[in-house]
């Protein structure tokens, strides 16, 4: 029995590369971003987030490759694919003077979208109850969430947030969280985030890309870069001299790295090999005072990537 055809992608490029006059920016991108995914684009600052964003919108062309929406090339069908995209690109563009539900409104009409999106759009981000203070008033957070309200009105299929927590203090960073997630899981719409900073969104996305120096050095799913994590597990070892051991046991810890006095640490190979390592102090009469298996964070893993790729 043949099994069922993968979707096709929502967005995808294809060898998507960007020059600065001679400066080359980004190097044959090759992005996949499935219906219905939070893809989190991540990366240090410089790596090439914000000029991707910029071509996955149009607003740049690039040196050479493609941009895939909803099946169709961008270059040919720009006005009609992005009329389905919305956008967050650095800090929104708002009036100060108006209120909140005044500035969702000159964008709307602007836009030639229905009347009853204000109010709801304003209440998805969470200011209905403050869409009569004037934008001044509103806080970083909160004008975040109204420029996130400015690019929900046309009710898009894909969203496009650069940096959307960039500056927040941790209950607004944990107020954008909650919104990314229901927009997602609730609303269905398909988001790609970019930040440098994995900690911040790995509780909110299903996929990752991790560009650095304009290189995509990594895309998959979540729990492919947890695998990833996993892979780089270790061995920490705490007993009475380091040193003595590695020399009573090479077979056992001849690579084995001395983090301390009394602390090894090697690669994680498995219980069994704990367990053989364990009776091999014993019998050789080395006190064991700890052994423990230590697995590095996700925002360790980015940085070995990003690391990485620098070195190559």
């Amino acid at each position: 029995m043949s099994s069922a055809p993968t979707a096709a992608p929502l967005l995808e490029t294809h060898n998507l590369s960007f020059r600065f006059g001679v400066r080359p920016i980004l190097h044959e991108l090759n992005l996949r971003v499935e219906p219905g995914s939070i893809y989190g684009f991540l990366g240090p600052n410089g790596a090439g987030k914000s000029t991707t964003m910029r071509l996955l919108l149009g607003l740049l062309r690039p040196a050479s490759g493609t941009v895939r929406l909803f099946g169709h090339d961008l270059a040919r069908h720009r006005v009609a694919l992005l009329g389905r995209v919305g956008a967050l690109i650095e800090n929104p563009s708002l009036y100060d003077h108006l209120t909140g539900r005044e500035n969702v409104e000159a964008t709307r009409r602007l836009r030639g979208v229905p009347a009853h999106r204000t109010a709801e759009v304003l209440a998805l981000v969470g200011l209905a109850a403050d869409a009569h203070r004037p934008a001044r008033e509103y806080s970083l957070g909160m004008r975040q969430r109204l420029g996130l309200a400015l690019a929900l009105l046309p009710d898009p299929d894909l969203l496009l947030l650069d940096e959307p927590t960039n500056g927040l203090d941790p209950t607004g960073i944990i107020e954008m969280r909650a919104l990314l997630r229901s927009l997602g899981h609730e609303h269905g719409k398909t988001i790609i985030v970019s930040s440098h900073l994995i900690s911040e969104i790995e509780k909110t996305v299903t996929h990752v890309g991790v560009i650095q120096r304009g290189r995509l050095v990594f895309q998959g799913s979540l729990p492919d870069l947890q695998r990833l994590q996993t892979g780089r597990a270790e061995l920490v070892l705490e007993t009475e001299n380091a040193d003595t051991c590695r020399n009573l046991l090479p077979n056992l810890l001849g690579g084995a790295t001395v983090a301390g006095s009394g602390t090894l640490r090697l690669p994680w190979l498995g219980r069994e090999h704990a367990a053989e390592l364990a009776a091999g102090l014993v019998s050789a009469g080395q006190p064991l005072y700890g052994l423990r298996q230590e697995q590095p964070t996700l925002e360790d893993t980015f940085l070995h990537l990003t690391e990485e790729a620098v070195e190559e």
